[in-house]
């Protein structure tokens, strides 16, 4: 397993600048030296006492892991501003997650795409900093201002009529048991070391059924502790045109179209 890179002391300093309090008064308020709280944020104290992270962590409202694991440096104001409310939990509450973004020059998150090749080192660097860093980077005009968006490849025909070799654009879902029935997702797996495009219901005992819209693939369950990541589908592009239609869907469309004026006659 690829080793965390920790960002305690960092984080401190960042923060307390962040709060524009001197390392004095950030001292006094936790009841620490200033020389212990200087020797903390320039990464002189390799192992603080357990009590430490955790009255870092209630004054400023941030999980003890966020602070371990994450660059928050790196993080917008509007994903700070999440994390001190808490959001960074998984489905069962239990296990910490906190995605990583990047930002522009003016502090706008940035929409990034993980190319095939990007495909197996996404399932280690998912929640590294520097490693979504490394990805393309675009942006799209009328997309909300509220969300993250990332751009993902699909393969395959599982999900026909959506071409195979379409690019999806997902939105960040952060609560799982807000999925509606059947909302289509791309799925971070963990076991399986790739990611899905589905129709995802999340189930009452927190299993994920994983459905196709191409009925030759059957659905299959996964369990929550093995997703990483959810992303709504928001839209998608391609390069490929739209099959003609199929004589069979322009009967349908007439035999449609027929009851519809045998309806209107009827009611007339």
């Amino acid at each position: 397993m690829k080793p965390h890179k920790i960002f305690f002391h960092s984080n401190i300093k960042f923060l307390r600048e962040r709060k524009k309090l001197s390392q004095e008064t950030l001292a006094e308020k936790l009841d620490l030296t200033r020389s212990k709280l200087n020797a903390i944020e320039n990464g002189h104290t390799k192992s603080p006492q357990p009590i430490d992270y955790v009255n870092f962590s209630e004054f400023f409202k941030i999980s003890i892991d966020s602070l371990l694991k994450v660059d928050l440096s790196k993080l917008s104001e509007l994903k700070l501003r999440q994390l001190e409310a808490g959001n960074d939990v998984y489905l069962t509450g239990r296990n910490i997650r906190v995605l990583a973004i990047t930002v522009d020059n003016k502090n706008k998150e940035n929409m990034e795409y993980v190319p095939i090749k990007a495909k197996a080192g996404y399932m280690d660097g998912y929640n590294d900093p520097e490693f979504i860093a490394s990805l393309p980077k675009f942006s799209l005009p009328n997309m909300p201002k509220s969300s993250t968006f990332r751009m993902f490849p699909t393969i395959g025909d599982s999900m026909l009529p959506i071409p195979e070799g379409s690019d999806i654009i997902g939105e960040y879902v952060e609560d799982w048991k807000s999925i509606k029935e059947k909302t289509l997702c791309i799925v971070i797996l963990k076991s399986e070391q790739d990611f899905v495009f589905k129709q995802v219901t999340v189930l009452p005992d927190g299993h994920f059924l994983l459905e196709s819209m191409n009925a030759m693939y059957k659905p299959f369950k996964v369990a929550a502790d093995q997703v990483l990541e959810v992303w709504k589908f928001k839209k998608y592009q391609t390069e490929t045109l739209p099959e003609p239609e199929a004589d069979i869907q322009q009967v349908i469309k007439m035999i449609r179209a027929m009851k519809r004026e045998i309806s209107l006659l009827k009611k007339t």
